[in-house]
């Protein structure tokens, strides 16, 4: 599939940028021109401007390929943000000689409750039927992608927990990971931080992080800071 893409040109290494669920390159726009390298961002299959089309891992992996074929981008650096870091963990799978860095795209925040650290199993339950029911109000309001689409990822391990994807990698792999909540009721808070302290404790010995203080929108709250934490990632031969 032929996906819609922007060039953001210049030289040097490349890097193929990936938005999150219901997002678009747009995303990219402030912090695309930051890194020290050529950028090109995409809208996954069924988002933005890009054709509708079944979610398949190994065809919106292939539409990926199609796009750097396209572009001319040799072995790029692979940058994805949320559900675009998980895609960028099945690159790195598929391309063990170039790395690839997660912005804060793991596991899902409505996970099971195994993964939530410090809270009784009684209050996980609580707090997650409550959060199950903020997601499902809000993907009542999009159109994009269609609910075809989110209902096969709302059910898919990979992108319920993709810590076994990450840990399958033999590339360098950098998890930049936020610490800081999105905008939830009061009450759901202890969820959050239980939920980044079972990721924390169960992250795959091979993927290298870096905590940044932003929420998991930090694309677009700390483009030069992400940045500059991805150009030092590449540029120190692949250590955080």
């Amino acid at each position: 599939m032929k996906l819609a893409a922007t060039d953001f040109g210049g030289s040097g290494t490349p890097f193929l940028l990936l938005h999150g669920l219901g997002g678009d390159r747009s995303v990219w726009e402030a912090l695309a021109p930051q890194l020290d390298g050529r950028a090109v961002t995409v809208d996954l299959r069924g988002h933005g401007e890009s054709p509708d089309g079944e979610w398949d891992w190994d065809a919106v992996l292939d539409d990926l390929e199609d796009t750097a074929v396209h572009f001319g981008l040799d072995d790029p650096v692979v940058v994805g943000h949320s559900l675009g870091g998980v895609l960028a963990g099945m690159w790195a799978s598929r391309h063990p000689a170039r790395p690839a860095v997660s912005l804060d795209g793991h596991r899902c925040a409505t996970t099971h409750p195994a993964n939530y650290e410090g809270l009784p199993a009684e209050e996980v339950e609580k707090g997650l039927a409550a959060l199950n029911a903020l997601f499902d109000a809000q993907s009542e309001m999009v159109t994009r992608p269609s609910r075809s689409i989110t209902s096969v990822l709302r059910t898919a391990p990979e992108f319920l927990d993709a810590l076994p994807v990450f840990a399958a990698v033999r590339s360098p792999f950098l998890l930049v990971l936020a610490t800081r909540n999105l905008p939830v009721p009061p009450e759901l808070l202890p969820l959050m931080d239980a939920h980044r302290a079972g990721l924390r404790r169960d992250l795959p010995p091979n993927v290298r992080v870096h905590e940044i203080d932003a929420t998991h929108g930090m694309v677009a709250e700390r483009p030069r800071e992400v940045a500059a934490v991805v150009n030092h990632f590449v540029s120190n031969r692949f250590n955080a």
